[in-house]
């Protein structure tokens, strides 16, 4: 397999896709692109047809879009428990990952991703804010119920968790004040060794972005 990523430092989606990736345990060739190098993104329309990242290749088969190649991988390495086994949290799991795919625009678009950032926090607006405290809800909830088995959202690392580990980030680069089951959340997705080694590499990326780089 083969899995084309974005910039470690600023490209959520592709970091998503990564974690599934290195959760499901199968072996993969990771193939990075720098937006910077594809304004146009003519390479990336050789490997997606939608010109975006992350996309998984395997074999002949293109699987693009971050929920589709984690419910790819799920299928592909079900020992790996990417998905709960149990059918009522596993139904929480994939509840909590659409909401993530497809909801918080006020919190992207106010704190990007931005891994090799440290800005102290400041208020925010009354949108960005309600993101914040659902996403705080999503979080202590799934601990609530299922922290039992393990510091992961549904106790051991998931698809869950590859898809609030860029919220994480996001959380620690613009100093978001957490406390609680949050406080707690945020540190067990930074102590994590492949969240570890992705910011390593995004902290060491020559490559940037000044317009990501001058948000505050």
């Amino acid at each position: 397999m083969q899995l084309v990523i974005g910039s470690k430092n600023y490209s959520s989606w592709s970091l998503r896709a990564w974690l599934a990736a290195v959760l499901s345990g199968l072996p993969f060739e990771e193939v990075q692109l720098h937006f910077d190098e594809d304004p146009e993104r003519q390479q990336r329309r050789r490997f997606s047809p939608t010109g975006k990242v992350p996309v998984l290749k395997h074999g002949d088969l293109t699987v693009w879009d971050s929920l589709a190649i984690g419910e790819y991988l799920a299928e592909l390495a079900p020992q790996a428990g990417l998905w709960p086994a149990d059918r009522g949290a596993r139904a929480w799991a994939r509840s909590i990952c659409a909401e993530m795919h497809s909801g918080f625009a006020e919190l992207r678009q106010d704190l990007p991703m931005n891994i090799r950032l440290q800005r102290p926090w400041r208020e925010r607006t009354p949108a960005v804010l309600a993101d914040i405290q659902r996403i705080g809800e999503i979080w202590t909830e799934s601990r609530r119920r299922y922290g039992q088995a393990g510091p992961f959202l549904l106790g051991r690392p998931g698809l869950a968790d590859a898809y609030y580990a860029p919220v994480v980030s996001r959380f620690v680069t613009y100093s978001v004040p957490t406390s609680g089951a949050v406080a707690e959340y945020c540190r067990t997705i930074m102590a994590f060794e492949p969240m570890q080694r992705w910011c390593s590499a995004a902290r060491s990326e020559g490559h940037a972005l000044p317009a990501y780089d001058s948000r505050a």
